[in-house]
Formats: structure tokens, sequence, C-alpha cells
């Protein structure tokens, strides 16, 4: 009688020892789970170290007043540039090829004449684009003037047309707040301009 009573205790003793042997099998497995993950490395000066592309993120901040107004003043002076460099190009090769020319004229009148025909062919090629310009576009224009052939317009009217008519348009320019004289220069005050005449002339194959 004790056989049977003694294979059932066998048979529990097993059972139970294998529900042990099975939920410490789990156990481990799970704890082995949760202390590793699985990540990219990469190796850097000798030392393998976890490596992950972060997300992309944007930020935006609201300009400030001042920070408004420098950019619109950069856009405003960039759309000047863009409308008025093409100009400047053209009348800066042909106040050029006018120097280069009288450079072997002598004769007071042959100079005159000379440059009256020339004055007639920018007349009838300029008038009509350059009187739709506002006072700041034409500012402009003087300044990438100055840029091209070296020389403000004040120098170049006195030049071709005599002192006399250079301060008459001297007195012109004044009332509209503008300057004959002015310079050009492309490593201070005009630096920002001379950066976006690069832009021009990449973007439509200009050269200095």
């Amino acid at each position: 009688m004790l056989r049977p009573f003694l294979y059932k205790i066998l048979l529990v003793f097993f059972v139970v020892m294998l529900l042990i042997t099975r939920w410490n099998s789990s156990c481990a497995q799970t704890t082995s789970n949760k202390d590793s993950i699985l990540t990219t490395a990469i190796v850097y000066n000798g030392d393998t170290i976890p490596f992950r592309i972060l997300d992309e993120v944007v930020l935006s901040v609201r300009m400030t007043a001042a920070q408004r107004a420098a950019q619109d003043e950069w856009t405003r002076l960039r759309n000047a540039v863009y409308v008025t460099y093409p100009y400047a190009k053209r009348a800066g090769w042909v106040i050029n090829d006018i120097n280069n020319h009288l450079a072997n004229v002598t004769d007071a009148s042959e100079r005159r004449k000379y440059i009256k025909t020339r004055e007639k062919e920018l007349r009838k090629e300029f008038t009509e684009p350059l009187t739709n310009l506002s006072v700041y576009q034409g500012k402009i224009l003087m300044k990438l003037i100055n840029r091209e052939t070296g020389n403000n317009c004040y120098e170049i009217i006195k030049e071709y047309k005599g002192g006399l008519t250079a301060r008459v348009y001297q007195t012109v320019a004044f009332f509209f707040d503008t300057n004959l004289k002015q310079p050009y220069d492309p490593n201070g005050e005009d630096a920002d301009m001379e950066k976006i005449v690069k832009q021009v002339e990449r973007m439509y194959g200009y050269h200095s």
C-alpha cells in the first residue's frame, strides 16, 4: 500500500521541481532582456560607444524690432542691386570704352564730338528704364557705377561735360538727399552691397 502513495509523492515532487526550473529560466530570461539594450555603436579613439542620429529639432524665435528693421534694410538693398547692377555693368563698359578711345584723341573738338555721339547712345539706351528707378535705387546705381569704373559720378560728369555741369548736377542731387561724389567701399560701409553683387555675378555669369 505504501508503494502507490510513494509514487504519488515522487510525481508531485517531480512536477514541482519542473515548475520551479521553468520559473527560474523564465526569470533569468526576463532579467536578461531588461538588462540588455540593442543599439548601434561606433569605435572612437579605441573605445566602442553608442551611436545614434538625433531627431531634427526646429527652433524659431521672434525677431526683435531692430533685427526686423535690419532684415528689411538688407532686403531693400538686395532688391536695388538686382535691379540696377545690369545698368551699372553696361554703363561701366561704355564709360571705360570711351576712356580708351579718348586716350588717343588730343583735339578738343573731336573729343567733344565723340562724347556727344556716345551720350546720345547712352540716352537712347537708358533714359526710359532709368526714369523708373526710385531715388534709393539711383543712389545704389551711382555706387555701382563707381565700382565698375573706379570713378564717382561727379568725376565722370566733370570729365565729359565740364566742372560747371558737374556742379549743377551735384546741386540737383543734393535736393534728393544724395551725393554724386559718394565713394564705394567694398570692405567698409558697402560690404553688404559687395556680397550681393558677388551673388548676382555668380547667378548671371557676370565677370568683374
